[in-house]
């Protein structure tokens, strides 16, 4: 699409700025568009100028063919092209929303929090948690916990699903819990064992979480972590509930952004 027909559109982009990553969402007249996704490293300006440029490029517009844009994250307030910001909790929510309005729960796990969401039938937040003061049961958690078990964090979900007796890990303390897999290794304890009892304690404080605010379907997870099958069979185990995994897991915040940009 070329800039000269852009006013014939509203396009409304949304930037979320995580810890770990940082994704833009681009939506044309209410559509997903275009997306990007980087590291966020130490400079976080340069991250969202990276995601913005890349978006805007390979849809072929420039920043002043945008109608609104809405920043989210860790580091929204960082974001000085965004027209206003808007919380985690209400971009996610409205993420899920828009990818399916039957959806009533959201769970996201990132990279240094977890959230669970329970949405009314308009899509609009009726109560929310989160789990920002500690790493265990977030993306953080199963690095340390991948690399103690030198596994590639990326075969953690399909080498839990080997297991044949998952271990029990019982402290919800990332460096407890650390010290209680260098035990199970030192043991001799099966690996694949190890690690599905790894993924069994992320589903059980996540789904302890959810319960707290009142947990009911459909269900949708998304974040980063969405993506290891163990953490997903975990928590459906512990939930006793159907999840479906959001397409768009990791961007899912930026594509609420965008939403909130566009309604």
């Amino acid at each position: 699409m070329s800039k000269q027909n852009s006013s014939n559109h509203i396009f409304t982009l949304g930037i979320d700025v995580g810890s770990i990553t940082t994704k833009a969402a681009l939506m044309r007249d209410g559509r997903l568009f275009g997306s990007a996704t980087t590291f966020t490293g130490y400079n976080m300006e340069a991250a969202v100028k990276k995601v913005v440029d890349a978006t805007l490029t390979e849809a072929s517009l420039a920043l002043e063919n945008l109608t609104r844009i809405i920043a989210t994250g860790y580091g929204r307030k960082s974001v000085a092209v965004a027209h206003e910001d808007r919380t985690e909790i209400l971009c996610h929510a409205a993420g899920a929303y828009f990818q399916d309005p039957a959806i009533r729960f959201v769970i996201d796990i990132g990279g240094q929090d977890s959230k669970a969401i329970l949405l009314d039938d308009r899509g609009k937040v009726s109560n929310f948690t989160m789990n920002d003061k500690c790493a265990a049961g977030t993306g953080r958690f199963l690095e340390v916990m991948a690399r103690a078990m030198e596994v590639n964090l990326d075969a953690f979900g399909d080498l839990s699903r080997q297991a044949d007796a998952p271990a029990k890990i019982s402290s919800i303390c990332t460096v407890f819990a650390e010290s209680e897999v260098i035990s199970l290794i030192a043991k001799g304890t099966a690996r694949e064992d190890i690690v599905a009892g790894i993924h069994d304690a992320v589903g059980a404080r996540v789904a302890a979480m959810a319960r707290r605010i009142g947990l009911r379907g459909p269900v949708m997870m998304t974040g980063g972590v969405a993506k290891n099958r163990g953490v997903v069979t975990a928590l459906k185990e512990k939930l006793g509930l159907t999840i479906t995994v959001s397409p768009y897991a990791q961007i899912n915040g930026a594509l609420g952004a965008a939403f909130l940009a566009w309604k």
